[in-house]
């Protein structure tokens, strides 16, 4: 037990003194949680501002690479008592300097504002859930809409995506989990989903510029599949086309792809699907907890939208 506990005080050492540096940060158990945030915190740590902060905040990470663009994925709740886990993916541009301030500086882009946002409403909805959202940083999204055309990013994304929620179920089989993805996210979350485990049970795409599928039945495992578009976000401009590596083919939005719809009331442009007062933010904290756009008992939340069938898991 000594040697055990001697030998990862030593690796915590090195890493935080960035002598070790694993080529990327694997997904990580959550039976290693005990693990898994000391160590992460660690190189956060000796990364110096504003991870550091973060660390002193009290926020716990799963993963953290300050090295290019970056990478991180954090934890909000209790995920190793969690019985309904929600991944929440970003999309274009995305990096590990706007994690938290959000790209160009707008709070509402941010992944950690609004991973925060979703487990604020959970939360809200069922006080008893055990619930918990992960900010799910964990790919490399690609720096703009030109090089966004292509998929190699998101599936480099699925393939990182799908070892971690492995992990995820195998420490809970009986656990479900929700998969969303905004924008470029939403391809990464579809594709993540044909060889999703079955513990996967719904798909949200928001805002979503495809899922490099022809349907949603495509995603296979009888997913729930929903997305939101709202009538002002400019994702509704691109075309949907795939032609050889380029372009993702119908919108998640698009009506034709099959996707439950999900209400857009009060979302203004492309990245205000999970801010307060959005219609769409407790409609999503409905689908992680319940399968349906219908808030639990007592929980504030939307009906389902005229034409789609209140469906329990």
């Amino acid at each position: 037990m000594r040697r055990r506990r001697a030998s990862r005080l030593a690796l915590a050492a090195l890493l935080g003194v960035n002598l070790v540096l694993p080529a990327r940060p694997e997904p990580v158990g959550t039976a290693g949680l005990a693990e898994a945030y000391p160590l992460t915190a660690a190189a956060m740590r000796a990364a110096g501002a504003p991870y550091a902060d973060w660390v002193a905040s009290g926020r716990r990470f799963l993963a953290f690479d300050p090295r290019g663009d970056g990478r991180a994925v954090e934890v909000l709740g209790d995920l190793a008592g969690a019985d309904r886990i929600a991944v929440l993916v970003p999309g274009v541009g995305s990096t590990l300097a706007d994690f938290d301030r959000g790209l160009g500086g707008v709070a509402r882009r941010a992944p950690a504002v609004q991973a925060g946002e979703l487990y604020r409403a959970l939360t809200v909805a069922d006080p008893t859930a055990r619930v918990a959202v992960l900010a799910w940083l964990g790919y490399d999204p690609p720096d703009g809409v030109l090089t966004a055309v292509g998929a190699a990013s998101a599936r480099r994304g699925a393939t990182a995506l799908n070892a971690l929620l492995r992990e995820l179920v195998g420490r809970d089989p009986s656990a479900t989990v929700t998969l969303i993805g905004h924008s470029y996210g939403a391809l990464v979350v579809s594709l993540a989903a044909v060889k999703a485990p079955p513990q996967v049970t719904d798909i949200v795409s928001l805002g979503g510029v495809g899922a490099g599928v022809r349907g949603a039945r495509d995603l296979g495992g009888g997913r729930r599949v929903w997305a939101a578009e709202a009538g002002t976000d400019w994702i509704r401009w691109v075309p949907p086309v795939r032609l050889l590596s380029l372009g993702h083919g119908r919108r998640p939005g698009d009506p034709a792809f099959g996707a439950r719809p999900l209400p857009v009331a009060g979302v203004r442009g492309h990245d205000a699907y999970l801010t307060p007062g959005s219609a769409t933010l407790p409609a999503v904290a409905a689908v992680v907890l319940t399968g349906t756009t219908i808030a639990p008992p007592d929980g504030p939340g939307l009906a389902a939208p005229t034409g789609t069938p209140a469906v329990t898991r």
